[in-house]
């Protein structure tokens, strides 16, 4: 059994989608970060960065429990365990790999950066509005220019690479962005929602989440909770 500890988040889902798709056994350990659940102790102990997702796996590589933080490792583990989502030719091993890092370095911080300045910031400045939004539009296009020949980012299968970067364009929204001006992205888009996993895995915890952020929520996500000594 896997325990997943984590929140209804775009790297969170990343998560519940793959164990989804894997159809593999976990159990759900909400941690609400609007709440500061992500700064106890016990969840410092799995995740040191107090970030989402964490898991524990009761069985791991050597039949003992192990605790990964971070979503990227997270999927590569559980690509390894099951031999699945992960191409073992070594070119589309090494696509995957690439995607996955394009998600990890760049996709997620930046579309993060854009969700932050258009919808949380106390003060609108508009330096870093735009600067955010045209990147999240940079980003947006790099990805529509890959699909524009094939169906998935890594080339001959879907894989973790697309689970990875999937639930970041969810908002696309929230960051300026209206996927009509990508039609190789959208359909892309469109053919990743209509998988039953998929469908799944966003709906886990979705109830949990409120609409909108109270001031309580963004003192402990933005402000100064995040930087005290642990």
């Amino acid at each position: 059994m896997i325990d997943v500890y984590t929140w209804p988040t775009p790297n969170g889902h990343k998560v519940h989608i793959a164990l989804e798709e894997l159809g593999l056994a976990y159990r759900v350990q909400p941690i609400n970060i609007g709440q500061g659940d992500q700064f106890a102790a016990s969840f410092l102990d799995i995740s040191p960065n107090n970030k989402i997702p964490a898991i524990v796996d009761d069985n791991g590589p050597d039949g003992q429990p192990i605790s990964l933080f971070e979503s990227g490792a997270i999927l590569l583990y559980l690509a390894e365990k099951t031999g699945q989502l992960m191409p073992s030719d070594p070119r589309e091993r090494y696509a995957t790999l690439e995607w996955l890092m394009f998600q990890m370095g760049g996709l997620g911080p930046m579309l993060g950066q854009a969700h932050h300045f258009r919808q949380y910031a106390p003060e609108t400045i508009d330096y870093a509005v735009n600067r955010y939004t045209n990147e999240a539009a940079r980003l947006y296009g790099v990805m529509d220019r890959r699909l524009a020949d094939r169906d998935w980012l890594a080339g001959g299968a879907y894989s973790m690479a697309d689970i990875a970067c999937y639930p970041w364009i969810r908002p696309h929204d929230n960051q300026g962005q209206s996927l009509d001006d990508f039609p190789h992205l959208k359909q892309w888009f469109e053919r990743i929602s209509a998988r039953p996993a998929v469908e799944r895995g966003v709906q886990v915890l979705a109830d949990a989440r409120p609409p909108a952020l109270d001031e309580k929520a963004k003192e402990q996500l933005f402000g100064a909770s995040q930087y005290q000594k642990r």
